[in-house]
């Protein structure tokens, strides 16, 4: 059967067990949701994702043979690099090859500084990795104080990830400056010895230490993949392309016919109940769920992570009561990020596949891929489309 609509779920950061390549990054040992249930079943309420269970997750996990109601299998990422563009670009065709840089070492070269606070007119403090709370508490004060000069001071970090992220707090640096001063990095860093993967807009809210806290009007500035990939072949064959979450960003709205922007993970799976509900379309829903790997993951909150899967699962089960006989579900994960692992950064792991559909009986555990891609190609072979030439070849699952 083909399915009119397929809404691809994105849980951000949820690895099953470190993958092959795992000792090139030192991540050899992680496994996401595997040390998220152990810590759990430490404590007097375990966690509790029925969901999830029946649709045969925690089984994919253990290597289980169960009764299911969906398809799983395990996804090994194909390119180098383990941060969310590679991730998300893999899924829909396009293998990358060589990482995008990072600066976590020293932070961003003297001569990227000196012409970002010439462009922007700012003076630069922070310029390091670290965490997006840590630094609030540090500098944010000192940038709000800074609000009342001549020279404003504008707070710029990186973390492990390939990005540049500027703060401004929402009282005293005008949200439309704040995107400004990012445009103004995004073209500074398309230069090929600065050229990070995403330059990111982080307002705040708060007047001091204690009381900082990011607000939702983070904005997101990508570079294009180099390729046309499964989300263009689809628009371009009229076929509705929607995205939720971080999608539209991560692709630089290439391929993206109408974008919804998240508050949160759970307003993200709201928005897609929503649209399962009302909208009728043909093509393609792709979401992204950030608050796995941005609140959770990275800040190494193993409860919070598990708290939020709870969250989702429950959400999981409004929509499949709502999905339609003509509809494909397909949950996976971009990457991982280990909440009981060392540092702060993501872990090279595979990642579980979920496919789910009110017709399908042949309800298994299949082999492990070798790629993302399986995805693009299993989406455009039920709309009867063909990859390109430049995408990753792999068979559809279906």
């Amino acid at each position: 059967m083909n399915y009119k609509r397929v809404f691809l779920i994105v849980i951000d950061s949820l690895g099953i067990g470190y993958d092959d390549k795992a000792y090139e990054y030192s991540d050899v040992c992680a496994n996401t949701l595997g040390h998220i249930l152990e810590t759990f079943e430490k404590r007097e309420k375990p966690l509790r994702i029925p969901n999830l269970e029946k649709m045969g997750l925690i089984a994919l996990l253990n290597n289980k043979i169960v009764n299911q109601n969906a398809i799983t299998l395990r996804l090994n990422e194909m390119s180098n690099g383990k941060d969310t563009m590679t991730g998300h670009w893999e899924m829909m065709g396009y293998l990358t090859t060589k990482p995008f840089i990072t600066f976590t070492q020293n932070g961003f070269p003297k001569e990227l500084i000196e012409a970002l606070e010439k462009e922007t007119n700012k003076k630069i403090i922070g310029n390091k990795a670290a965490s997006g709370t840590t630094i609030l508490d540090e500098l944010a004060e000192e940038e709000i104080l800074s609000s009342k000069e001549e020279i404003k001071k504008m707070i710029v970090y990186t973390s492990a990830d390939s990005v540049l992220q500027i703060c401004g707090n929402e009282e005293t640096f005008d949200l439309k400056e704040l995107y400004n001063c990012c445009e103004i990095a995004r073209k500074l860093t398309m230069k090929d010895e600065w050229k990070v993967g995403r330059v990111i807009a982080r307002p705040y809210i708060g007047k001091r230490k204690g009381e900082f806290k990011r607000t939702d009007n983070r904005r997101d500035y990508a570079v294009s993949p180099p390729i046309d990939t499964a989300l263009n072949i689809l628009q371009n064959n009229k076929f509705d392309t929607i995205s939720i979450g971080k999608i539209s960003d991560i692709f630089a709205t290439k391929g993206i016919s109408e974008a919804y922007h998240s508050k949160s993970s759970v307003h993200g799976m709201e928005q897609t109940i929503d649209i399962e509900k009302n909208k009728n379309f043909n093509g393609i829903c792709f979401v992204n769920l950030v608050d796995f790997d941005a609140l959770w993951g990275h800040r190494r909150n193993v409860i919070g992570y598990g708290e939020e899967l709870e969250k989702f699962d429950e959400k999981l089960g409004e929509f499949v009561k709502e999905m339609k006989d003509t509809d494909l579900l397909m949950i996976t994960a971009d990457h991982g990020n280990d909440p009981t692992f060392r540092g702060t950064d993501h872990t090279r792991e595979r990642v579980p596949l979920v496919i789910y559909a009110k017709d399908l009986h042949n309800n298994k555990r299949l082999e492990d891929q070798n790629s993302f891609a399986v995805i693009a190609s299993t989406i455009l072979k039920n709309f009867n489309l063909n990859s390109n030439d430049q995408m990753i070849k792999t068979n559809s699952i279906l």
